[in-house]
């Protein structure tokens, strides 16, 4: 935990982006009846609780949160393989100027070097490592990565609703993605080593005898 609160202290350098990526399973169902629009005198729209399910898909989100900037890809599952392969968009689309990536990543166990060995070969996996700088969340400690705060915004603003397929959540999330990005809000981390160490002091080895 202390590894990655001081990660989040580092002043801003574009040869080492920091950058946070978290992952979503969303739930593709579609309406069984056709909704009843609102009309005067009923405010809101009325649907049916039965729906139709239609699989489901997988967002992956990376932010960049000194620049206030995120990006959402769908990918229709999250194996080693797709995590993989965001890697290597990040490496060479996203940040081709940069040095390092200092990702920062929950501990499932696809989020490691060996997904890049089992989908490319060694020197490609090599090459796509050498860029990183990997920072874990602890066990239970999701809440650290600073991607997982963008996901809650997203599922409240943009999925809190039936979405039919994938196309659909594709095109509901690019424009989210572009109206989130047109204002830019850096994030104001202001939870320390030193509140950590005050706030969750349970967590601690206890060095009394």
């Amino acid at each position: 935990m202390e590894d990655l609160l001081a990660v989040y202290t580092r002043p801003a350098d574009p040869r080492r982006p920091l950058v946070c990526l978290d992952e979503l399973p969303v739930q593709l169902v579609a309406e069984s009846r056709q909704p009843r629009p609102a009309r005067p005198g009923r405010q809101k729209a009325r649907f049916d609780y039965e729906y139709v399910r239609h699989g489901v898909a997988n967002l992956f989100l990376t932010c960049e949160p000194l620049a206030g900037q995120r990006r959402v890809r769908v990918t229709n599952r999250r194996t080693r393989q797709d995590w993989a392969h965001l890697i290597k968009q990040l490496v060479d689309e996203d940040y081709p100027a940069a040095e390092r990536i200092v990702l920062v990543v929950d501990n499932l166990n696809t989020h490691t070097p060996g997904s890049l060995y089992e989908t490319f070969p060694p020197d490609e996996a090599r090459r796509l490592t050498d860029k990183l700088e990997l920072h874990y969340t602890p066990i239970h400690g999701s809440w650290l990565n600073i991607a997982e705060l963008e996901l809650s915004i997203l599922t409240r603003q943009c999925l809190s609703r039936r979405i039919p397929d994938q196309a659909t959540l594709e095109g509901e999330v690019t424009a989210w993605q572009a109206e989130r990005n047109a204002r830019p809000a850096p994030v104001d981390w202001r939870f320390t080593t030193a509140d950590a160490r005050i706030k969750l002091q349970h967590l601690y080895p206890s060095t009394q005898t």
